[in-house]
């Protein structure tokens, strides 16, 4: 994929994604005062006391905090985040007249949540950015230290809180599930279904599981060198990376050639190369 290319899939990425968060702003969220976090989240809280249309609010926000990533931080961070900043409250205002689909705000939670998590997770994909308190929380990393997976937490905990505050202790509560399930629609949307599984085996008789894994499982392997905590011994590693379909088969391979063997076995989001997906 040439540079054109992929610059083009990107703006298509963040145009889709903007598109799906605004209308999931507009027709769950808003409706509700569901202030979920974000400067979404503050422009509902605005909205609310004041009337404001909430996508006057993100412009106001916005612009500035573009503005400062683009003096402190440099064009080439501040450029991914430009067309996101005018895009999505452009979206939200165009999307402000559509009519909610619940009036149920735990349903409002869950739908809202989910559409903008996945309307967040195209925006990623495309390597973009919609700017707002993530371009905050990266200023306060800046120049605090203070890390990003608790800068972006404190600000949207402080929105939430506001929420609680100035609309109904509910409405707090309800943020935080569509938090919850924005947060857990963007993994999905980043890694998919394809949830693959990776076992490391510590066996005495490594040579043979070796042969029964290439030949029987048909999967390759990766011999590590381990040594024994307590003994200090030598031992090998074999690693092995398989499909969720295929773990109860390795175990039984495993256990039918060194009944002994240890084995763990854990959950990898996302494996790429021959005989897995490739980039």
């Amino acid at each position: 994929m040439n540079a054109r290319t992929e610059a083009m899939l990107s703006v298509l990425y963040l145009l889709a994604g903007s598109f799906l968060i605004a209308v999931s702003f507009n027709v769950f969220l808003v409706p509700l005062g569901i202030a979920a976090g974000g400067v979404s989240g503050i422009s509902i809280l605005v909205n609310y006391e004041t009337g404001f249309p909430p996508a006057y609010t993100q412009w106001a926000l916005n612009v500035p905090l573009f503005l400062l990533g683009l003096w402190l931080l440099g064009k080439r961070f501040a450029l991914k985040t430009a067309l996101g900043s005018f895009v999505l409250p452009l979206f939200v205002l165009f999307t402000s007249h559509w009519k909610p689909l619940t009036d149920n705000a735990m349903l409002a939670s869950i739908y809202g949540g989910i559409g903008v998590g996945i309307g967040l997770g195209l925006v990623f994909r495309g390597k973009a950015s919609t700017g707002g308190l993530d371009l905050a929380a990266q200023l306060l990393h800046r120049f605090t230290g203070i890390r990003l997976a608790l800068a972006v937490p404190v600000f949207d905990g402080l929105v939430i809180a506001a929420a609680g505050i100035l609309i109904a202790p509910e409405n707090a509560l309800y943020a935080l599930v569509g938090l919850f399930a924005t947060s857990k629609t963007i993994d999905f949307v980043q890694t998919g279904l394809a949830i693959s599984k990776v076992a490391f085996i510590i066996s005495a008789r490594p040579d043979q599981i070796t042969q029964v894994v290439l030949h029987d499982l048909d999967r390759g392997l990766t011999k590590l060198d381990g040594h024994g905590g307590y003994t200090g011994e030598a031992r090998t590693v074999l690693m092995v990376v398989v499909g969720r379909g295929e773990i109860s088969k390795l175990k039984s391979l495993v256990r039918a050639t060194d009944p002994s063997a240890f084995v763990i076995i854990s959950d990898t989001a996302e494996v790429l190369g021959e005989g897995f997906n490739l980039p």
